[in-house]
């Protein structure tokens, strides 16, 4: 009797687990894109990556996405509201300060289309996007919705990966890495500059590809 009510519990166990990992995502019938446009893509499995404290996994099934500060309708978006905006697709290199790249398709919305659902302040200047780790960075509103920057939810055709920032990945074309924010889930507009995660310990707020990494 012991041995059955052992054998049922580890069952459920495992049952549990694997309805656990399936819900954050499930990215097995996906198949990897190796190039777009007549551009090689970088496999996923060759990408560089960095993180403050390891890879976050996060559950889209309960996953939140909070707009606030200067804005006219605050508002929460789930992964499933997020995903039905119109996509946008392009091909962006991730460059990192310490001296590697890569090329990737990067499939998302804008951030000016969450924008526009919740409005925004005549004095707002600024973005700041959180994410799950603790991690923060901040961009100029007008850089964000000028050039049309994507918060990303697919890498190569594939659903992000947890390592890349699944739910979701700031690409900050024409930034460097450290300004591409993972596993955002809180963006808030201000009307003041704000220094994140690595721009407090010494690098540039702007962090502009090509231009000087560090503070003068």
């Amino acid at each position: 009797m012991k041995r059955t009510w052992s054998i049922l519990l580890l069952y459920l166990f495992v049952l549990v687990l694997i309805s656990g990992c399936l819900s954050m995502q499930d990215n097995r019938n996906e198949t990897e894109a190796t190039q777009y446009l007549g551009i090689k893509l970088t496999p996923i499995s060759e990408q560089g990556n960095n993180a403050i404290k390891g890879t976050q996994y996060i559950d889209k099934d309960t996953y939140i996405l909070k707009i606030d500060g200067m804005v006219e309708r605050p508002a929460n978006f789930t992964y499933d509201q997020i995903t039905t905006y119109t996509p946008v697709s392009k091909v962006i290199n991730l460059n990192c300060v310490e001296g590697w790249s890569f090329t990737a398709k990067w499939t998302g919305v804008t951030v000016k289309t969450l924008l526009d659902k919740t409005g925004i302040k005549e004095n707002a200047t600024n973005v700041i996007f959180y994410s799950a780790d603790g991690y923060s960075t901040s961009h100029d509103l007008g850089y964000l919705v000028d050039n049309n920057i994507m918060l990303a939810y697919r890498i190569n055709d594939m659903t992000l990966p947890p390592d890349r920032g699944f739910p979701l990945q700031l690409v900050a074309e024409g930034k460097y890495g450290y300004k591409w924010a993972k596993w955002i889930d809180h963006i808030e507009l201000v009307n003041s500059s704000y220094k994140g995660y690595w721009e407090s310990r010494g690098y540039n707020n702007k962090g502009d590809f090509g231009g000087p990494p560090y503070e003068q």
